[in-house]
């Protein structure tokens, strides 16, 4: 009786898998509902980590695992290489971020052995914000619309190592 059960169990469980595989994202990959409610935002164009909400700020520096913000402004220095020459740099560096009525896209780079691009999305609201989405991100992105492109289009995938 108990193998008949266990074997109507299994064959439950993987025809429910094969009939919702098509609904499925892919690992790393914005859920539907989240993907179209990405691609419906408008996104403002924010030029620093000061214009970023103090939430979004918090959140970053629980991606990053620091007990700081180690993150430089757009276009300033940063450890690009795991040469340290200047010990005191930090070793990511924004290059542009925006943020929606209730969402903020930030693209930075990393610096170190190798140099990479990374993109979070977070809910953010005055009560509260939270971690929804991060990945790796192709180098060159420029504008806000760009990286909520790429990572529409799947060429920003996730999850990545913050």
């Amino acid at each position: 009786m108990r193998r008949t059960s266990l074997l109507c169990a299994v064959g439950l469980s993987l025809w429910s898998t094969v009939v919702t595989g098509g609904q499925v994202a892919a690992p790393g990959a914005l859920s539907e509902a989240l993907r179209a409610h990405v691609q419906d935002e408008r996104f403002g164009t924010v030029t620093s980590i000061r214009g970023l909400p103090l939430g979004v700020r918090d959140g970053l520096q629980k991606v990053f695992g620091s007990q700081s913000l180690d993150i430089a402004e757009p276009g300033a220095e940063f450890q690009v290489t795991d040469a340290v020459v200047r010990p005191n740099l930090p070793i990511r560096r924004l290059v542009v971020a925006g943020c929606s009525i209730d969402h903020c896209l930030v693209y930075y780079e990393r610096g170190g052995s190798a140099h990479t691009w990374q993109v979070v999305l977070f809910h953010w609201t005055p009560a509260a914000t939270r971690f929804e989405w991060g990945g790796s991100a192709p180098g060159g992105l420029a504008t806000i619309d760009d990286v909520r492109d790429a990572v529409l289009a799947g060429t920003a995938n996730g999850p990545a190592r913050f």
